[in-house]
């Protein structure tokens, strides 16, 4: 792989995808930065947006395993990650695998049950491993969240922990379509009120694990001028000192704001990256990693236009 096949592949993926989820070409391309980047991906937006026919259609594109679970407030940790279970003919325990054990996992509706068992994601997002009665099993090479939640402030939701929230790289806000984008989505769904079948459709592999993870390397190889650093670490560092915010990111966003710049950079066929990449994510890495103070919040102030204001005050690199 290299730069302008994995651009290509960037292309293509949008254009097949794009034919079935209408309007949402920008969130197709941060699924594929997420997935370069070794981030995963929190949609939020109301039901019946396309979130779900999104990732399946991202999956099938790149021929990768994808399984869902539907979180509901009686979900246990062991529904997702799995657990050991007693053979009585041969009286060991044998472990039965949860639906964690894939390359594309889809959390739908991940706010809907209580933190204990949102928290079972934690060290999988993080270490690609999963632990289960004191013994570590290894995740795919190719394991990626990607959760939808309602907006929060719907019934029977629970706001996902600081500690959750910070494992994803995006929260990408999807909203509703135009109308002609909508107008574009009956015509092309409208004889049918189940899934569309993705074969029917036309959804063919692009691609498949080993090619992905040759297009991960060397997405992380790329190099990123000092000064680009600088943009990048200033930026995350402003968050913390801002008057209207509570708390501000973390060590961690810079890192994950770098990682995803470089993925961007190879998308838009470059093999260095440029203030535009880094400002493109700004928002989608940052929006879920700051809290407003109470005068904010009473104020109507959000966190999107704090964001802007802070991206106004830094100096970009020339």
């Amino acid at each position: 792989m290299d730069i302008a096949s994995i651009r290509e592949l960037g292309e293509l993926l949008r254009r097949q995808i794009s034919r079935i989820v209408i309007g949402q070409d920008e969130v197709i391309d941060l699924l594929f930065i997420a997935l370069l980047s070794e981030g995963h991906l929190l949609l939020e937006g109301p039901p019946g947006t396309g979130k779900t026919l999104l990732a399946r259609s991202f999956a099938a594109s790149l021929r990768l395993e994808l399984k869902r679970i539907q979180f509901t407030p009686d979900l246990m940790p062991g529904d997702v990650v799995g657990s050991n279970l007693f053979n009585f003919q041969t009286s060991t325990f044998t472990l039965s695998r949860g639906p964690i054990f894939t390359e594309i996992l889809l959390a739908d509706e991940i706010n809907r049950t209580p933190p204990k068992t949102q928290a079972a994601l934690l060290e999988a997002m993080q270490e690609r491993t999963v632990t289960i009665d004191g013994h570590s099993h290894p995740l795919s090479a190719g394991f990626l969240v990607v959760a939808t939640q309602n907006p929060i402030e719907q019934e029977g939701t629970y706001p996902l922990p600081e500690a959750q929230l910070d494992r994803f790289l995006f929260k990408v806000l999807v909203t509703y379509p135009d109308r002609d984008q909508e107008r574009a989505m009956v015509r092309a769904h409208g004889h049918q009120t189940t899934m569309p079948d993705l074969v029917k459709l036309g959804v063919k592999p692009l691609c498949d694990l080993p090619l992905l993870l040759a297009a991960r390397g060397l997405v992380a190889g790329l190099r990123l001028a000092d000064e680009m650093v600088d943009y990048v670490v200033d930026l995350v560092r402003a968050t913390r000192n801002h008057p209207v915010l509570r708390y501000g990111a973390s060590p961690r966003a810079a890192n994950m704001l770098a990682a995803a710049a470089r993925a961007a950079a190879v998308l838009d066929g470059r093999d260095f990256v440029i203030p535009d990449d880094v400002k493109r994510l700004w928002k989608p890495i940052l929006r879920h990693r700051i809290l407003l103070s109470p005068a904010a919040e009473v104020d109507g102030i959000g966190t999107d236009a704090v964001l802007d204001q802070i991206l106004t005050q830094i100096p970009a690199p020339r």
